[in-house]
């Protein structure tokens, strides 16, 4: 199920709300003190609420966000934000790092270059679901003497022998390419970026929804992954680019 919406999200997921639809998963990059271009002004902590209402018990957010730069000193809207979210219910169950590998070069300024954007992964109580995303280790099958508690002993310790697995969680830093833009959008997510956190945060036939769908990037890898995805987007142009991209992966998937 693909379903798109053209309009405000926080009018749009009242009637959601109203009609009774809860969703498993919100993996979205909300517009960001005037980093993108949008007609209206955004109120997160209206939309933070709605969120918490139209999501399942255990359910995930992943809210992609950076911060603008303005007389020498960063908004810090992505913390603000954060805290919205815990004040209105939500666990913070990860602050996760996007390491662009290929950013765009700044100009001199007295700070480092900027390579980096925040995926905050918040929860509706604990996650009911982690499909974690293995990588190999590199230290597979060494062996090591350690120490470690017994779980009926108090303070009582035994000296055990292990061996390190051939894989291990990977880490909550991703490093990916930002994606080349080819429509009229100003950021397209790259494709891994929500393909990754679709595969973690839930499973087949659940639920996605994106409330700032944008190009569409998260419909399409909702669709490469047999997720149902609920997209809203309130800017004309940038819902008829989500819709066409979104289509065309559809005709692509039965062709």
């Amino acid at each position: 199920m693909i379903d798109l919406h053209k309009g405000d999200c926080l009018e749009i997921m009242d009637k959601l709300i109203a009609d009774g639809v809860k969703v498993d998963l919100v993996v979205t990059s909300p517009p960001y003190d005037d980093l993108r271009s949008y007609d209206s002004s955004i109120n997160f902590e209206d939309i933070v609420k709605k969120l918490y209402l139209i999501l399942n018990d255990g359910g995930v957010v992943v809210w992609n966000c950076n911060d603008k730069t303005k007389n020498g000193s960063e908004s810090l809207t992505s913390f603000k934000t954060a805290i919205l979210f815990v004040e209105n219910g939500f666990r913070l169950n990860d602050t996760m790092i996007w390491e662009k590998t290929n950013p765009m070069p700044q100009v001199k300024q007295p700070r480092y270059n900027q390579v980096f954007e925040y995926m905050f992964v918040f929860s509706k109580g604990k996650p009911k679901t982690f499909n974690p995303i293995m990588v190999e280790c590199k230290t597979a099958n060494t062996q090591y003497k350690s120490t470690c508690k017994q779980i009926s002993k108090d303070n009582v310790r035994i000296k055990k022998e292990l061996t390190i697995k051939p894989q291990k969680v990977d880490s909550n830093i991703w490093q990916m390419a930002v994606a080349q833009n080819k429509t009229e959008h100003t950021a397209v997510f790259p494709l891994e970026l929500p393909t990754r956190h679709i595969k973690s945060w839930s499973n087949i036939n659940d639920l996605v929804l994106d409330p700032f769908m944008g190009s569409g990037t998260t419909g399409i890898a909702c669709n490469n992954l047999n997720r149902n995805f609920i997209g809203i987007e309130v800017d004309e142009t940038y819902f008829d680019i989500a819709k066409n991209r979104v289509i065309t992966t559809l005709k692509e998937w039965f062709d």
